[in-house]
């Protein structure tokens, strides 16, 4: 307590002595400080009696350390490394209030260090005994799935009346193709127009050459996570500070640059699901994962001041196993546990949603293998003359309500050259730039659940042509949320509002 006063009294007695003093003294002690950066103080409080030039340079110590341990000279860093700056600052002072002989920044560090022999051995085995378990899981693993494909492979054979003693399927088929929908909208799950038309039935009889010279494709590069990551975050920041992007950056990012038109509603609510599956080559999924959020933006100060009332009743008795639930933080948790309304805490104080950013008041998460509504079955085998036979089909596992439109199946070859389309059911387009095939479907749902393909390309490496990507788009949602009334706080009156809802796959593939 005599130490929170000691801290109390300084703000104070500061402000009644010039900035240039480096000392304040009371009746009983004497305030020696350092003023650093952001109006912060190093503060070293000691007796009257204490020798004033040492202290300055043990003062002067402690404020080269406090950089040094918490990086920037701000209150949120030095609260971060709280725990850190103690344990420096012990190692400068002693228990009785007086500076360690020979006490250096070089020597703090190599203190706070705290290197230990015994520590390393001890995680090296741990790191060895993780290697070690890693790589009997991977041996288990290939074991699994090699029966487990030859299994479906003899399952195919012997459906087809085909023999698999001579080596690989055969490369023809009797399947007739079909076509179907129209020109392709992007390879991506947007409506941007396509700089091209998607081909129809191609010519069967092109000819393969099986030595002519190939460019090989490291995998699959559709635009990995940290550059699509890189990307986001450059149209936010262009979207926050209002930039105008210069050439090609202007052009990607027209939709987040650009002035949204003045809202036709007071508020627009937003119904958004991600979904995440992984499947495997042998047409299992592994994992399946849909993530969801109601989002509130406020367009007006009339729609800032709302109330969300959602079909909670219904919600708690259909999604059952597999399905979590969690509120904002701000947002009162006990009314919505009772009624399925979503208003503010400080709501009866007015407080407010922000005007123009959305917000997520309500947050989802249903995990469930059965629940990925497409499955591919991708087959891509090495004939041993130079070219490899892919057979890809897929099957629509979803209810009635659920359509995916403008399908995608994004697919890497391995090589440039063009594909043989033997058979196709839908559109594809082949890019020979980055050697990867489209397979495209304008609407999958329950009227048409299955599609195939088959194709011949040269090359000899069956393991380039993953992963698979698909990309799509979806109105309907796996949750069953609905918004019943939108009206606002205190005179409950209803709000007009526009409702945007979506399902779009985050990363969905066979790898």
């Amino acid at each position: 307590m005599r130490v929170e006063g000691l801290l109390a009294a300084f703000p104070k007695l500061i402000g009644q002595h010039a900035k240039q003093h480096t000392f304040v003294e009371t009746d009983t002690v004497r305030y020696v400080y350092q003023p650093l950066e952001n109006a912060l103080f190093l503060l070293l409080v000691t007796t009257k009696a204490s020798n004033i030039v040492e202290d300055l340079s043990t003062l002067r110590l402690l404020a080269k350390v406090v950089p040094d341990v918490s990086g920037q000279i701000y209150e949120n860093a030095i609260n971060e490394a709280a725990f850190e700056l103690i344990f420096a600052f012990d190692e400068v002072l002693t228990a009785g209030g007086y500076r360690e002989d020979n006490a250096t920044l070089a020597s703090i560090k190599t203190n706070l260090q705290m290197d230990s022999h015994e520590e390393k051995m001890a995680t090296l085995l741990k790191e060895s005994k993780e290697e070690a378990a890693k790589a009997e899981m991977i041996r288990k693993q290939k074991e699994i799935g090699q029966r487990q494909k030859q299994a479906l492979m003899q399952a195919f054979a012997n459906q087809n009346g085909i023999s698999t003693q001579g080596g690989g399927m055969p490369g023809s088929s009797n399947m007739a193709g079909f076509g179907g929908g129209g020109p392709m909208t992007g390879f991506g799950s947007d409506n941007t127009p396509a700089p091209f038309e998607y081909d129809d039935y191609p010519v069967k009889n092109q000819p393969v050459e099986p030595e002519r010279p190939r460019i090989s494709v490291k995998g699959m590069k559709l635009g990995s996570k940290g550059a699509e990551k890189n990307k986001n975050i450059m149209a936010m920041m262009a979207a926050e500070d209002n930039f105008a992007l210069m050439s090609n950056q202007k052009a990607k990012l027209t939709e987040v640059v650009s002035k949204p038109s003045l809202p036709a509603a007071p508020v627009t609510l937003s119904l958004e699901e991600k979904i995440n599956v992984q499947m495997n080559r042998d047409g299992g999924v592994d994992s399946c994962e849909v993530k969801g959020t109601l989002s509130v933006t406020a367009n007006t100060a009339e729609g800032s001041a709302i109330t969300l009332a959602v079909n909670k009743p219904v919600m708690a008795t259909i999604c059952v196993n597999g399905w979590t639930f969690a509120t904002h933080p701000k947002i009162h948790k006990s009314t919505y546990e009772k009624s399925g309304v979503l208003q503010l805490k400080d709501a009866a104080k007015g407080g407010t949603f922000p005007l123009g950013r959305p917000v997520a008041v309500l947050r989802w998460t249903y995990q469930d293998v059965d629940a990925a509504p497409l499955t591919i079955n991708y087959w891509p085998e090495d004939q041993g003359d130079g070219t490899i036979v892919v057979n890809i089909d897929f099957e629509f596992l979803g209810d009635d309500k659920i359509v995916l439109e403008n399908v995608d199946i994004l697919m890497p070859l391995g090589v440039t050259d063009p594909p043989v389309i033997e058979s196709i059911d839908g559109h594809y387009k082949h890019d020979k730039n980055s050697g990867i095939l489209c397979w495209h479907h304008d609407i999958v749902d329950s009227n048409n659940a299955s599609g195939s393909m088959e194709f011949i390309v040269p090359g000899s490496d069956t393991q380039s042509f993953f992963p698979v990507m698909v990309k799509f788009h979806a109105k309907s949602l796996f949750c069953p949320v609905q918004l019943e009334n939108v009206q606002t706080y205190d005179s409950k009156q209803p709000v007009a509002n526009n409702m945007v809802q979506s399902l779009v796959p985050d990363l969905y593939q066979v790898a």
